[in-house]
């Protein structure tokens, strides 16, 4: 009798636990193609960062930087082949959430302590930065079309960026903004391309200077250690590579890596193109006289750089959403199996329309936020991209000690650590010089 109250019980917790996962963005629809890997990828993969590239360039010198930004696209492609491996390393379990991930490796408790704080920085702030992003972008393209007109505020453009992202972050699940992140994908494919093509049709200035802009070696060495940062962010879209993953239907015989990482390596490839182009050619023209945005070098032709600001608004809008599912998951998993709340339209709704409100409050507060995640990103990006999928492969394969696989890892964590350490520190020093100026709300 036990026995059978036993089996009913957990027969009625499974039905439920399933329910929920049926209502869960992550899990509620797992009908997902190779190509939607692809530009999900694409979309999470290429910020609007590709267009201070250049500028990074210009501050690690050409030897450093053509070596970092190839290294980063190699160390950064084994990590997600090592993750999409990992996703169904046990028979029968699907690893559909980085952190789930992380408990099977590093234990229930520590699990969730080493990878949620972790995956929560990057999406959250890169969701406020791309708040920034949008507002900038759209006030650029104003300022641009309009030359003559009124200046308007750079607020009032967050909060219209902010505006479609309250409407578009009610969309249940991935598999629903596959639209929206394809457009996304094939906007960022092409304000790259505008931006290294006009940059060879304006032609290459005489004298172009590739000497370093600090003149002391402290200067000097801020300057790398930001760049490096922004080198690494460049390739921040490992936090939700499970998540994409986890809406690939999947069977023994069919298992979901192989689709994902045909999305993966096309992904990749467009990555390339998307980052080497404007990186090199940016900072061959322009040498150290090049902006921390590519597209304020590039004054004219002043419609096609509108243009090209437009589809940085149009992108970010699709990478936002990218990064804000795996928020909006976790939080409407609290919400439902922490505070016990029914799931139903006005939960997510309310849930997800605040989260919107807090980065439209922060992109909107703070100025110098860019700086702030340099620093916490250092903490966040770099394990995230670089080295935890690295640890995670050493704990659970085990591979010969001093064998390829245990070499090429152990590389990976030790330029990740470094990485990590340099990255925090050229974002504390943007902090510190930003706060001497700093208005809140300005």
């Amino acid at each position: 009798m036990a026995d059978h109250v036993e089996h009913v019980e957990s027969s009625s917790q499974m039905k439920k636990q399933k329910s929920i996962d049926n209502w869960l963005p992550i899990t509620s629809s797992r009908k997902a193609k190779w190509w939607y890997s692809a530009f999900h990828n694409v979309t999470a993969m290429v910020g609007a960062g590709v267009l201070s590239l250049p500028y990074a360039m210009a501050e690690l010198g050409w030897g450093p930087g053509v070596a970092i930004l190839v290294l980063s696209w190699i160390i950064t492609l084994y990590t997600l082949w090592q993750m999409v491996e990992m996703h169904e390393m046990v028979p029968g379990v699907r690893f559909d959430r980085y952190h789930e991930l992380g408990q099977h490796v590093f234990g229930e408790k520590l699990g969730l302590w080493i990878v949620v704080p972790m995956q929560l920085i990057v999406e959250v702030g890169t969701d406020i930065v791309y708040m920034v992003t949008g507002g900038k972008s759209l006030k650029k393209f104003y300022d641009l079309v309009c030359p003559d007109s009124k200046n308007i505020r750079l607020s009032y453009f967050i909060i219209v960026f902010a505006v479609i992202q309250f409407l578009l972050s009610q969309l249940p699940n991935f598999n629903s903004i596959s639209g929206v992140s394809l457009a996304a994908a094939v906007m960022s494919l092409s304000y790259s391309t505008i931006g290294w093509v006009a940059t060879m049709e304006k032609g290459r200035p005489q004298n172009v200077d590739y000497s370093y802009r600090a003149s002391t070696p402290a200067g000097f060495f801020f300057n790398f250690a930001s760049a490096l940062g922004e080198m690494s962010f460049a390739y921040a879209g490992h936090s939700v590579v499970l998540e994409i993953q986890a809406t690939i239907p999947s069977s023994p015989e069919k298992p979901s890596k192989k689709p994902m990482w045909k999305g993966v390596i096309v992904a990749y490839l467009v990555v390339a193109l998307c980052y080497f182009p404007i990186a090199i050619v940016g900072y061959w023209n322009f040498g150290n006289a090049v902006d921390d945005n590519i597209l304020i070098t590039l004054d004219r032709p002043r419609l096609l750089i509108a243009a090209a600001n437009m589809f940085v608004v149009v992108h970010v809008i699709g990478s936002y959403q990218v990064f804000a599912m795996p928020v909006f998951d976790m939080l409407e998993t609290v919400l439902v199996l922490k505070c016990h709340l029914r799931p139903s339209f006005m939960l997510r709704f309310v849930a997800r329309s605040l989260y919107v409100a807090f980065t439209m409050m922060v992109g909107i507060a703070v100025p110098f936020f860019g700086g702030l995640l340099g620093f916490l990103g250092g903490f966040a990006f770099a394990p995230a991209s670089y080295f935890l999928p690295c640890i995670m492969w050493l704990s659970v394969y085990k591979p010969k000690r001093f064998g390829l696989s245990w070499l090429t890892n152990w590389i990976c964590i030790i330029l990740g650590a470094v990485l990590m350490v340099l990255a925090s520190v050229g974002g504390m020093r943007t902090i510190i010089l930003s706060a001497k100026d700093y208005q809140f709300f300005s």
